[in-house]
């Protein structure tokens, strides 16, 4: 068909109704004698797979739903092709030989998995999940084929066709493999199947369209129209006898059945050594044989009708067993079992029970075939048996280990049970006589990924040449998965008797030990001691090569905070994320490992500097992007020492430590995240060692000195209070500045002592002042990690026996971040007793309004840099006004500190500032005397103030 302006048309059966297309495509498209010779290939192919898989239900041999399966899909397939032999496009056609193999085998694989699956299992589910598979696998099938269709044209498919074609040829399959399943009505099952396959072919066939295009099949297999017809006419001729074949089967095992039927009737009827009778439904004596009569002492006339319960003791009656058992045959089809049962005349014997369900024609139940037999004797001398074997099966049978008995000539004489456990090996297998060589061979069956005849020969000679010492014992690797512990003794007799230790666990939490040992757990890097024991043979190896090797200190900068803000589960997940892109940046020679929470080291030997700065650009490179989980995003960065051998020590130790010192050194300047070692950092490092030392006991010395600085009003002049300031006079060194050792004391811990100290000091000197001054203390952020901080700041106040009211606690807001919540808490309970709070240093580090929201602070202070800095900078006077409009707002006290003269005084005054200290007002000294306390300074001026608000 062509379009007027001589083109192929695009659309070939498009618009109408989806039937009407369907008979278009299948009229107009189609040679009928091809189409006839298909539905015939497709008949034959349904009969002859419904026969073949009668046969496999009746005999339960998976091998004829193999053939069944085969010879169907084989039958589709050529159904499908010789359809598509006759299909006219009205274009030159060959077939492509890759799909046209691949839809064969997806017919045959498809139908014959559909197949097994409806004869396996039972239920109607199995009926609707082998139909999917099949009718699935044969729309595959055909896709695959038309695929194999070679045109100048291009193949499309109407999804609307396309879908119905896969349903049709589904819907049929349901209820033909429901029917195969009974048994029953083969002749409809067949039609079902029958039309399934055609609707699904030609509607499929109509769904097809056809876009002009160019062939490309350079490098392909075509097949000519010749030779698939050809291969289409050896197919058939091929299912035709194959169903030819079906059919006398068929017939032949029918007339088989009949006569076994008539030949078991007999055989069941006249046979005496076994009870053989059928039971109806529901579980009543349908017939009674010879054999039952004597075994059971019924009649026939006195059993028939009666329930089958009769024949069970009154223990098995009274738990329900008879019905149970009934249940479990009509549930699985069969029932085993044995037990007590009881004559006519009361006495019991040992049974064993065989109970099958029986079908009639039409596959409805029609009873169970139920076999009794005798088995008191068997079983009194299994007991028997039984009782014999029972200690030495008791003591082999709770050994741990494997066990082997041999004899001189090396075969088994007698093994435990856990021998066949622990090598897989079923127990009928390992049996007395066998030879060593051949149960060496059924151990090392089950052994995977190793070479077996290696271990073989390792198992023979543990066990036939055991070590001198008996307790040793010889490790035998059976694979990954299994290690294994042979220990052997030679006998007098010349015999062996070999024991086997499963020490797969062992050896795996050793290796598991060694790895945690040397391995972080989060990140899974090398840990200290691993890198250490690296390191130095690196640092051995740099020194014989005349190189150098680096060391890299690594500390995450806000880790704490991250882990405070999105909780430790997210700071893990940036430990782990940052330890993957460690381990993609590191190359061979190269390594980093985990000290701790946020410290890394990495190391590397290096040839020039050149090296070393490229591998730290790269190390660098592993912050540059953030790291994100569950819609959070955080960016990390870090700060890094370098230390180099033998520049920087010559041993491993040194080299540690000074890249510590150069990674400190890098934290403490502001803007600089990386610092080469300086050999001046040791010595900074040394000396506040020995400062450390030095502090500690200082209190108990008497070494400390407490120094006060008063505080005035900047309007009256008046004094308010003083600040405690603490001083420590070390007996080498003279006066140490407080910015030098409470830093020390802080990271040593001594701030606890020495804040208690300077706490009971100033009470005990605001004791003797007049009740309106207050002495200033300031607790240091390290004091809030005390769990009994609070108790210890109340009993030393009250020891002192001070007002509460003359106690001003001053903090700094790094105290409140680090717990705040607990802060928080501590800072409302000192509150409530009447001590003052004032915020210190505020304007620096730290600040934010929300910590002014969340506590109702007494005072806020200004840092000395702003009116120090007010004077020359716009900024610093912008921000001190900012401060003092802020307390005013809310109504909160400034204090102003750094005060040095009336300038200062008269600006402080003009902005609205209440409170001061500094060097005007007078330096820190020793405790105020009675002329101190009642000093007061003039206030300022009014023209000061006014020239100061100008």
């Amino acid at each position: 068909m062509r379009d007027p302006g001589g083109g192929m048309l695009q659309r070939r059966f498009s618009g109408g109704v989806p039937v009407l297309r369907i008979y278009s495509c299948t009229v107009e498209h189609h040679q009928l004698a091809l189409v006839v010779l298909a539905a015939l290939i497709c008949l034959a192919s349904a009969v002859t797979g419904m026969l073949l898989m009668r046969r496999a239900l009746v005999v339960g041999d998976r091998r004829w739903i193999m053939g069944a399966g085969g010879a169907t899909g084989f039958g589709l397939w050529s159904t499908h092709f010789v359809a598509l032999m006759g299909y006219r496009p009205d274009l030159p056609a060959t077939y492509r030989l890759m799909p046209t193999i691949v839809s064969l085998g997806l017919a045959i694989m498809t139908v014959t998995a559909g197949l097994w699956l409806a004869a396996r299992y039972r239920g109607r589910g199995a009926s609707t999940l082998g139909a999917l598979v099949v009718g699935c696998g044969v729309s595959a099938m055909h896709y695959v084929g038309v695929e194999a269709l070679a045109l100048p044209a291009t193949i499309r498919f109407e999804p609307d066709l396309l879908a119905l074609s896969v349903v049709l040829g589904v819907a049929p399959l349901e209820p033909a493999l429901r029917l195969m399943r009974a048994q029953r009505r083969i002749e409809l099952s067949c039609i079902l199947l029958f039309l399934g396959v055609v609707m699904l072919h030609f509607t499929g066939m109509a769904a097809i369209v056809l876009i002009p295009s160019r062939m490309d099949d350079a490098g392909r297999t075509l097949l000519s129209a010749q030779t698939m017809s050809t291969l289409t006419g050896v197919a058939a001729t091929l299912v035709i006898l194959i169903c030819l074949g079906a059919l006398a089967l068929a017939r032949r095992t029918d007339a088989l059945l009949r006569a076994g039927e008539h030949q078991f009737s007999i055989l069941a009827r006249n046979i005496s050594d076994c009870a053989l009778y059928m039971l109806t439904p529901d579980g009543r004596v349908a017939n009674w044989n010879t054999g039952a009569e004597r075994l059971k002492g019924y009649v026939e006339g006195e059993v028939v009708g009666q329930p089958f319960e009769i024949f069970y003791t009154p223990e098995d009656r009274a738990q329900g067993t008879p019905a149970m058992v009934l249940a479990h045959a009509a549930r699985e089809g069969l029932y085993r079992g044995e037990g007590w049962r009881c004559r006519k005349d009361g006495t019991r014997f040992w049974a064993h029970v065989t109970l099958e369900q029986i079908h009639d024609d039409d596959g409805r139940i029609a009873g169970f075939a139920k076999i009794t037999r005798d088995m008191t004797r068997l079983k009194e001398d299994q007991d028997r048996l039984a009782a014999m074997k029972a200690q030495r099966d008791t003591a082999l049978g709770n050994m741990l280990h494997g066990l082997a008995l041999f004899d001189a000539s090396g075969r088994l004489v007698l093994s435990n049970s856990r021998l066949a456990e622990l090598w897989d090996i079923a127990g009928a297998r390992v049996v007395p006589g066998i030879s060593l060589v051949s149960l060496v061979a059924l151990m090392v069956e089950g052994c995977e990924g190793v070479d077996r005849a290696f271990v073989a020969t390792m198992l023979q000679q543990a066990i036939m040449a055991p070590p001198e010492n008996p307790s040793q014992s010889v490790i035998v690797e059976c694979g990954d998965d299994f290690i294994v512990s042979v220990s052997s003794r030679r006998l007098e007799d010349g015999g062996w008797v070999a024991t086997f230790s499963d020490v797969t666990e062992r050896r795996r939490d050793e290796a598991r030990i060694a790895h945690l040992v040397l391995h972080d757990l989060l990140t899974g890097l090398p840990n200290r001691e691993n890198f250490k024991i690296w390191a130095v043979g690196e640092m051995e190896l740099a020194a014989q090569r005349d190189m150098q090797f680096a060391v890299v200190a690594i500390n995450l900068d806000g880790l704490r905070v991250v882990n405070d803000t999105h909780g430790q589960a997210f700071g893990d997940h940036v430990i782990r994320e940052l330890g993957a892109r460690f381990k993609a940046v590191c190359g061979k020679g190269e390594r980093i490992a985990r000290l701790g929470s946020d410290d890394f080291v990495a190391g590397k030997m290096v040839g020039d500097e050149a090296a070393l700065w490229a591998f730290i650009d790269r190390l660098k490179a592993c912050f540059q992007t953030p790291i994100e989980e569950q819609g959070l995003s955080v960016d990390v960065s870090a700060c890094m020492g370098v230390a180099i051998f033998p520049r920087h020590g010559g041993d491993p130790n040194t080299i540690f430590n000074n890249a510590d010192l150069a990674l400190h050194r890098a934290k403490d300047s502001l803007g600089q995240d990386l610092c080469l070692f300086d050999p001046a950092m040791d010595e900074d490092k040394r000396s506040r060692r020995q400062l450390a030392v030095d502090l500690r006991g200082a209190v108990e010395r008497g070494e400390m000195r407490l120094l006060f600085q008063p505080q005035h009003s900047l309007k009256s002049g008046a004094l308010i209070g003083y600040e405690a300031l603490a001083r420590w006079h070390h007996p080498v060194r003279g006066v140490v500045s407080p910015d030098i050792f409470i830093p020390i004391a802080e990271e040593t811990g001594e701030i606890f002592a020495i804040g208690e100290w300077v706490l009971s000091e100033a009470a005990r000197v605001a004791i003797h002042w007049p009740s309106h001054l207050k002495v200033a203390v300031n607790l240091s952020p390290v004091q809030f990690q005390q769990g009994d901080l609070l108790q210890r700041l109340i009993a030393v106040v009250l020891d002192a026996g001070v007002s509460t009211r003359q106690i001003e606690f001053e903090i700094t807001e790094s105290a409140i971040i680090a717990d705040r919540t607990k802060a928080l808490y501590i800072l409302r309970r000192i509150k409530a007793l009447g001590i003052s709070i004032a915020i210190d240093d505020f304007g620096t580090g730290h600040s934010s309004l929300d910590t002014l929201h969340a506590f109702p602070f007494d005072k806020i202070k200004i840092d000395r840099f702003f009116l120090r800095q007010a004077a020359t900078s716009s900024q610093a006077v912008a921000i001190v006004r900012a401060v003092l409009a802020l307390g005013k707002s809310l109504d909160i006290p400034v204090l102003a500190e750094g005060i040095e003269t009336e300038e200062q005084i008269a600006f402080l005054v003009a902005e609205g500032c209440e409170q001061g200290q500094g060097y005007y007002y007078g330096r820190p000294q020793n405790a105020p005397s009675r002329e101190d306390l009642g000093r007061a300074f003039p206030p300022p001026t009014i023209e000061g103030i006014a020239g100061a608000g100008q």
